[in-house]
Order: structure tokens, then sequence, then C-alpha cells
């Protein structure tokens, strides 16, 4: 969190996909007659315009290209893109800037074309390191295409990351052992690991509502969540999120960014931010059909369907949820200050009881942890390549245990009904 006031990122959405994966959910579309690319990159450029306008200077610490498949994009275009970003708002020096690619869509030359453009960390979406499973998953790419790419991301960019979905239908323990060795024998300094989530709306949510899909029950899938937390950390890569493993100082400085609550830009179809306009946090989300949103752009200057100001208390609840997937956790007095309320005390100690919460006044972690080393000092990452830091668990900081993380929307729930104005809070803890 103590860097929630000097970031500011931007992140790209890039709509298309070769072809759409059944459990997906994101704002891809297929389009197999191609698309202007032309057109896109002129509606990119007039929104970021749109939004320099509105919120004046700034200094961007970190570039995502999210999609959809923004590997699919012309070298060209992503440096045309990262160029207009640095004339409208300038880079940092250590700026992070992402692409997501998937490896059916990578080869070497197209990799050195984005590394020239100014992308230095990749994102790979392997999410399988079986054949069969793969096929199953709707990839159009094969275990040997991923592995050729993730070789051709090591000696590409500084930094590379890969995906992977596990709690597959009949996924067994010992399958994703193995699968998981194989993986961090492969792995760079940073690992995405999603359990597989059936998702409304999507040919898996259908499949799964007909029982023609079942996967893991809630037992199985935190036994394999378990195992993750454990082989993760035996080759030193630490869970600093739900969901994502990195040596100390490889966090991805961009995610953090959302986790920590900071403001940034969302262009592009589908894209949500969170930017400041005349000091007011306001969320912003875009058209998400790719043509209408670059007609809105062409008319209107931006595809915005949405531009709400958020109350105080959507703010602290935005900052609770978000903070709390983090393992560093959340700061009660910066929670305070931004949305004027905090949990209630009585709140925090029933979860603490239940070994779903930890606050200063545990300085060890709950008897039975399975991942005990990880609940001794917080690790604050100080950007990418760069020491982290370390900081003691201070009286006003919380977090979840691991056993809080596998239910962390009920933590987050319990604490956000039990929110209590800032200033009845510190005078009861004045008179206490």
């Amino acid at each position: 969190m103590s860097d929630r006031d000097t970031t500011f990122g931007v992140y790209i959405h890039w709509p298309f996909c070769a072809q759409k994966c059944p459990y997906c959910d994101f704002n891809s579309h297929v389009r197999f007659k191609g698309w202007d690319e032309a057109r896109f990159l002129a509606a990119y450029k007039r929104e970021i315009d749109w939004v320099a306008e509105h919120i004046g200077p700034r200094t961007v610490t970190s570039i995502f290209f999210g999609g959809g498949t923004p590997s699919l994009m012309q070298a060209d275009t992503v440096a045309a893109i990262i160029e207009h970003i640095g004339k409208r708002w300038g880079i940092a020096g250590q700026a992070e800037i992402t692409l997501e690619a998937n490896p059916g869509s990578v080869e070497a030359g197209r990799f050195r074309g984005f590394r020239e453009a100014g992308v230095n960390r990749v994102s790979i979406g392997v999410q399988s390191l079986r054949d069969e499973e793969l096929r199953k998953l709707g990839r159009i790419h094969s275990v040997a295409e991923a592995k050729a790419a993730l070789e051709i991301a090591r000696g590409t960019f500084e930094r590379f990351s890969f995906d992977l979905i596990y709690a597959r239908p009949g996924q067994t323990a010992d399958d994703w052992r193995v699968e998981l060795a194989e993986a961090l024998d492969l792995a760079g300094d940073h690992l995405s690991l999603y359990q597989l989530t059936i998702e409304p709306d999507t040919p898996y949510a259908a499949l799964h509502a007909a029982g023609k899909l079942v996967i893991p029950d809630d037992h199985d899938a935190s036994a394999l969540y378990e195992i993750t937390e454990e082989m993760t950390g035996k080759r030193g890569l630490a869970a600093y999120e739900v969901s994502n493993y990195a040596r100390p100082g490889s966090e991805s400085r961009h995610n953090l960014l959302y986790w920590r609550y900071g403001e940034y830009a969302g262009i592009g179809p589908g894209a949500h931010g969170r930017i400041l306009i005349e000091k007011s946090r306001t969320a912003t989300v875009a058209e998400r059909n790719p043509e209408e949103w670059a007609a809105r752009v062409e008319e209107a200057g931006h595809g915005f369907t949405e531009m709400t100001k958020l109350a105080r208390a959507e703010q602290a609840d935005e900052m609770l949820l978000m903070g709390l997937r983090l393992s560093e956790g959340i700061d009660l007095g910066q929670l305070a200050e931004l949305g004027g309320a905090r949990p209630s005390a009585a709140a925090i100690a029933e979860l603490e009881s239940l070994g779903l919460l930890q606050s200063a006044r545990q300085s060890s972690a709950t008897p039975g942890d399975w991942r005990r080393n990880e609940l001794d000092d917080i690790v604050l990452c100080a950007g990418p390549g760069l020491a982290p830091e370390k900081i003691v668990l201070g009286p006003d900081r919380i977090r979840v245990t691991p056993e809080g993380r596998l239910v962390l929307n009920a933590v987050v729930a319990k604490l956000s009904k039990c929110f209590q104005p800032a200033e009845r809070m510190d005078k009861l803890r004045a008179a206490s």
C-alpha cells in the first residue's frame, strides 16, 4: 500500500482472439475476416488523449496490454501506443510494460518486435502442460508450442510469467503435483496459477448445469490449493496474492497497483479504470463491442458507457476487496482515510479466532498452518528488480491467512457488513 499515491498505470484492452475458449468470460471476440488495426490504433490514441485531458499530468509506472490476445497485434501498433502514452504523460525509467501472449501466436521475430517496441515483460497463457487437457480447454496450441514460446520469452524479455489452470475436471492431487513440478522447472521469476471457475454465460456453464462437466468439489479444490502453496514455496516463489507467485522483487507491479487500490486508466473495448477527476475517484467502464467502442471514440473522444464518482463507502469496499487478496493485507488507517470507515474490532477478533484473519495481535502463524513462514514478516514489493521491503505486521494492518484465502469472499463480506465510522472507532480505541 506504500506506493498507492505515487503510481499510475495504463491498461490497454485488445479484444480479439483467434478462438474463444469455452471457460472464458473475458471481453474477447473472434473476427475471422480480421480487423481494421489502423482504426483501432487511432481510437486508442484518442481515448488516451481524452483521459489525459481530464486527469492532468501523471508519470506512468506500468502499462499492461491485456485481452483478448494482444500478441495478435502488430509490433508497430504496440510501439505507437507506448509512444503515445509517453507523449501524454511520461513513462518512468523503470516502468513495467507487460504484454499477454498465447503460445500459438508466438514466434521469435514477433517477440523481438514487441521487445523493440518497449515491452519488457510478457505473460504467456499456457494453461496446461497436457495436450489432452488443452484440447478440453479449447486451446489451439500444443504443449510443445507452449514450451517453445517460454524459451523464446526467456531469451527475449527481462522478465516473463505464464498461467496454468488447475482443479480441472477429473484432475487428482497426484496429477497436479506432477504437472506443477514440470511447470516449476520451466518457470522464471513469476507464475499465475488459477483454479478453474465456472463463469456465467459460457459454454462451460451450460455443460456444468447439464451435469456434463464436473469439477473438483470445495474439499478437493482446497487440497489442490494447499499443494500449490507448498510446492511453489519450496521453489522460492512466494504467494503474494491469491493466485500469483513470485520471487521477492519480481511481483507484477501493474497488478499490485490494482490490488493496492491505486489509480489506473482503462483504455479499449470493455476496459475498466479508476481515475481521479477533480480529486474524485471515478470508475470508468467502456463499451464492450469493439466496433461500437471505436465508433463511440470517433464521435465523442472516448468509449465509456459508465463514469461513476465513487462514494467513500464504495471506495472502502473496493479497497477491502482488492487489498485482502494480497499476502501483505491492508492498512486499516489508510482504509479509514480513504473510506471514512473501518471494520469493527469484534468482527476482526471473530475472524482471527476462526483462523481466517491475522492482525498484530497474532505474532506468528496459527497452529496447523501449512505455510507458517508466510505469516512472519510482510513483504512489500518495492518494484521490479528491486529488493522488497520487509515490515512487521503493524497495529493497524490485517490480512487473511492461507485458510482465509479459500473463503476470501466470505471474509470480505463479514468485514464490510461490520464497517463503522472511523471517528467512532478511533474514540473507542483511545478510550481503551
